[in-house]
């Protein structure tokens, strides 16, 4: 019994924060969340937040919210505009004549594919080159090369290698 009801408290505290949540735009139900299958608005519509992990964000119409993009790209059409600040991390933006971006701008691992008609309102923090995906994982690979490096001394002390006598051809 106490493992069922830490498991209902674990699974509560995990999903609450998506209740509470009600955007910071005014928008409740046109927020747009995805994993792995591509967000599309399309012309006429308008989108409030959008957050996205390993897929593609395809604007054809407005976003008054912020967009968020894990391991995918943003494409903003013509004439098209996203109000709030917009953070790219593995991806590419690219935005078309006349778009806009209102926020800030935060892109890193990606390529920032502008027309020269197009606008960013808030301040720009670009990453280029697909380098920085390394950067965070850097102490994490440090780390186990360490590891390796213990356990093969400790390997080669136990086990130390066999020699055998050379074969005596007839």
């Amino acid at each position: 019994m106490p493992r069922l009801l830490f498991a209902a408290i674990l699974l509560f505290a995990a999903v609450s924060p998506v209740f509470a949540y009600r955007g910071s735009h005014g928008s409740h139900g046109d927020d747009r969340v995805s994993f792995g299958s591509d967000i599309t608005v399309n012309e006429g519509e308008t989108a409030g937040d959008i957050a996205c992990a390993f897929c593609a964000v395809h604007l054809h119409g407005n976003t008054h919210g912020d967009v968020a993009v894990l391991f995918g790209s943003v494409t903003v059409a013509e004439d098209q505009s996203i109000a709030g600040d917009v953070a790219i991390l593995g991806g590419d933006l690219s935005l078309a004549d006349n778009s806009s971006v209102g926020g800030d701008l935060a892109l890193a691992a990606g390529d920032l594919n502008i027309s020269p008609e197009a606008t960013i309102h808030g301040d720009r923090m670009v990453l280029p080159g697909r380098f920085w995906l390394v950067v965070p994982f850097a102490p994490l690979l440090i780390l186990i090369g360490i590891i390796w490096l213990i356990v093969h001394f400790v390997r080669r002390r136990r086990y130390p290698p066999q020699y055998y006598p050379p074969v005596r051809r007839p």
